[in-house]
Parts: C-alpha cells; structure tokens; sequence
C-alpha cells in the first residue's frame, strides 16, 4: 500500500523541472529562470495555474524571474550617503562657488574654436549664440584687427601718403598744380577789376592820386612844424594858379608851352571857370555851349558866403 501511494504520488505530483516552452515569435522574452528541487503541480487546484502560458500574448504581464518580479526587484547599490561624505562635498562646492564668483561655467562666456566655423563680416559666428558669445566674438576680433594694423606696413595701409584725386574720367589731379592756379585766376581777377577802375577816372585824377603818395612819401623826411620862412611850401603856393588871382598879369612864370598838368595843351585865352577848376583846350573856339549851371553854382557859393560874412558882421556890431 504504501509502496503504491509513494508510485501514484511520484507519477501523478511529483515531476521534475518545468519542461522549456517554445518561444513565440511575437516578442523574444526571457525564458524563465527553472526552479530548483521538486515541484508539486496540480492541474485541479485553483491559483495554481501556468500563469506564463495564459499570459503568453499579455505584453503589460509582469515577467516572473525565478519567483520574483521586476518590480520588486532590489536596486544593486545603494543611495545612502555617511556624514562624512556629505561634509566634504558641501565643502568641495563652497571652494568652487568662492574661486567661481557664484557662476557656474555655463555662465561662462566661451569662444569656441573658430578654425572650422562660418564667420559674419562683423567677425561675430553664424547660428544661434548668447549675447555673451557674440560680445566675445566681436571683442576678438576687433582686437586682432587692432593688432594686424599696428604690425601692419605703413606703406601698405597708405600712412602718411597724400590723397589721391581723380577727376570723372579717371586721370589723377595735382593739387599743387590745382591750387597754384585757382590762386594765378584770382589774382589775375583782381589785378582786371584794379585796371577797370583806374580806366575809369581820369587823367587829372590818376596824377593827383600819384601827387598824394609822393606828399606821403616826403611827409617822412619833413619837420613836425612848417613856418612862414618854409621854402618848400612857399614854393608850392606859387605854383597854384587862381582864377580870381588880381595879381596874375604881373606874373613872369608862366607854364611852359601853354600845357596843362597831363601835358595836354591848353586854351591861352580868358575863359569861364568851373568847379573842377579844368581849363579847356586849345582848340576851342571861346563859344560857351553850356546850360548856364557852372555859372548859377558860383553865384550860390558866393552868396553862400556873403550871408555868412553879414551874419558874422551884424554879431559883432551888436556887442
């Protein structure tokens, strides 16, 4: 009896291992972990069953792994940290934060290496950058254009040479020669209008203007007073004529030839007089044709100053 219960137990509860299961060709799964030692299966008893056959096309199943699942599966290392080690980072980071300023080093501005990037002509990189960066760029390179120009030959960036002028076709100008005869037109322009109006005044004003000077130029060598007894001056009021002079007949020095200051002849016989003291010519024939107003502008400075002697006079008999 015993015998057969031990033969009917072993041939109906006790097996061996688990025989393998074909893997599905749906999703390639590990194939579980075989038990070890005896395994008592009851195809009768509930709660029992091959959960992995059931659950074959089940992809949201938790996978069993030698009776134990992965979410319950216990981390390989531990998170826990001693006294001691947090200590020594916390004062790691207070080192870095103080050598650092507080700023991390992606807060710092970095340059990247710009052999095999595409630059703008501002020298500042293409893409998308920080305003950090392109500040840097910029800084970069304008500092080493900065010191190709010190390096620089003068010769080759045009120090101290002279500007260069060209005119609409191209030819270079001298501006030496340019300015040379600008200032040549306007002195000959000056020199034109002087001419213009010296042409306009005449002969007898050009030598009083040229007797004038040559007073101005002797006026250097005089004494500060002239008297009475002065040759000079006396010799130069005896030259003056005067039409109203009573004393004229008497006169032995007379002009010579009968010409004037220009050395134009003159008329020798009596003629009127005029306000510009001008006498005329010596072929005129002694016929007045003027309009009488050289004769009426005398009469008014006469009577101009006898008004002035009768009003002097009739003061002076009163007091």
């Amino acid at each position: 009896m015993s015998s057969s219960l031990a033969e009917y137990l072993a041939k109906n509860y006790l097996t061996a291992d688990a025989p393998k299961k074909k893997p599905t060709k749906k999703r390639k799964r590990k194939e579980a972990v075989p038990t070890t030692g005896i395994v008592i299966a009851d195809d009768d008893a509930p709660g029992w069953e091959d959960t992995n056959a059931n659950n074959s096309d089940n992809d949201d199943a938790p996978t069993i792994l030698g009776g134990v699942t992965k979410s319950f599966k216990k981390a390989t290392t531990s998170n826990w940290k001693t006294v001691e080690e947090a200590a020594e980072t916390a004062a790691a980071d207070a080192i870095l934060a103080a050598n650092t300023d507080g700023r991390t080093e992606d807060d710092e501005p970095t340059v990247a290496d710009d052999t095999a990037v595409i630059k703008m002509s501002s020298g500042a990189h293409a893409g998308l950058q920080t305003g950090a960066q392109v500040a840097a760029q910029l800084a970069a390179a304008k500092e080493e254009e900065r010191r190709r120009f010190l390096v620089a030959d003068p010769a080759d960036i045009g120090k101290g040479q002279e500007t260069i002028y060209r005119d609409a076709s191209g030819r270079i100008i001298n501006i030496a020669m340019q300015r040379a005869e600008a200032r040549k037109k306007i002195q000959e322009e000056e020199e034109k209008a002087l001419r213009e109006k010296e042409m306009q005044k005449g002969d007898v004003q050009r030598l009083q203007a040229s007797e004038r000077s040559k007073q101005l130029q002797d006026a250097k060598y005089m004494t500060l007073s002239r008297y009475a007894d002065d040759k000079e001056l006396n010799e130069e009021l005896k030259e003056q004529e005067r039409w109203n002079d009573p004393a004229a007949a008497f006169l032995t020095k007379k002009l010579a030839g009968g010409k004037s200051k220009t050395g134009h002849p003159v008329y020798q016989g009596a003629a009127a007089p005029n306000r510009f003291g001008i006498r005329p010519g010596h072929k005129w024939d002694g016929v007045d044709r003027g309009n009488g107003f050289e004769s009426k502008w005398f009469q008014a400075q006469n009577k101009k100053r006898e008004t002035v002697q009768r009003r002097y006079e009739s003061q002076m008999d009163i007091d």
